[in-house]
């Protein structure tokens, strides 16, 4: 038997406001019998199904749009600290750690989709809103589900956007391989696959940017969805000694200066 598994995007899902009852909302898009077709026919949101939600919705929901006549403002106030600035034809973009500790272009300050005038900020909160969201489902339908919340972002030394995990409730984010044997028996010492993520970048080839399709359901990854909420998408965030990149360029820049300056041992002067 070989491995598969099926995603697919409902339609039928309105435009969010502020307010509104997001748990309301996405039952009434995959609760139904025809609500979902994996290929084999219409069905409903079942045990086992993990739900992908773009975290737009989610910040429509919590009321996380503001006015922002000029969107950098609005990223200076949501960085924590600069790790890479860049001028190009179209402006500047800066690669940032927020408040959520995510480093990505703009502190995932977002002006798309949103009414002229108006930013979406991320979540305060990605796991506990996945959480929220895992809880309603359960209570409104009945049954055993994961909950993803996701968000566009870069990656260093690779052209092009994928979608990640920000936000997580009972799914395993990441599967620890370490200590296994690979096909050839050699140990593995490292491997630890971030399976949120990898969810994530498969569910957003169906959601799309522009098809007005927030919501995924992936079915078929019922080993991965977790009795309990588990401990979010945050667990994955590198932190501390475990980032390797933590300076930017500006940043190691200066510190080499100040290094040299100091007479640090390993300084390089120039």
């Amino acid at each position: 038997m070989s491995a598969a598994f099926a995603v697919t995007a409902p339609d039928g899902l309105p435009e969010v406001v502020a307010g509104d009852d997001l748990v309301a909302l996405v039952a009434g898009a995959v609760g139904r019998p025809d609500s979902l077709d994996f290929g084999s026919g219409p069905t409903a949101l079942a045990d086992g199904d993990i739900l992908v939600v773009t975290s737009k919705i989610v910040s429509k929901a919590e009321g996380r749009s503001v006015a922002a006549t000029d969107r950098e403002q609005a990223i200076t106030d949501e960085t924590v600290r600069v790790v890479a600035s860049r001028e190009h034809a179209g402006g500047v973009t800066r690669i940032v750690e927020n408040r959520l500790g995510l480093v990505m272009a703009a502190a995932g300050v977002d002006a798309s989709n949103t009414p002229v005038g108006t930013v979406l900020l991320l979540p305060v909160d990605p796991d506990a809103s996945a959480r929220r969201l895992r809880a309603g489902i359960a209570a409104r339908l009945a049954v055993r589900v994961g909950v993803i919340v996701t968000d566009t972002a870069g990656r260093p030394w690779r052209t092009g956007l994928t979608d990640l995990a920000i936000g997580a409730a009972g799914v395993v984010v990441a599967d620890d391989l370490r200590g296994q044997l690979d096909t050839q028996g050699r140990r593995l010492d490292s491997t630890v696959a971030a399976v949120a993520d990898e969810i994530a970048g498969a569910a957003e080839l169906v959601k799309g940017k522009a098809s007005g399709r927030p919501v995924a359901v992936v079915r078929g990854l019922g080993e991965y969805v977790t009795a309990d909420d588990g401990p979010g998408a945050r667990s994955l965030v590198r932190v501390g000694a475990d980032d390797m990149f933590r300076q930017g360029s500006a940043e190691a820049y200066a510190q080499g200066w100040k290094d040299a300056a100091d007479g640090q041992p390993g300084a390089v002067t120039v």
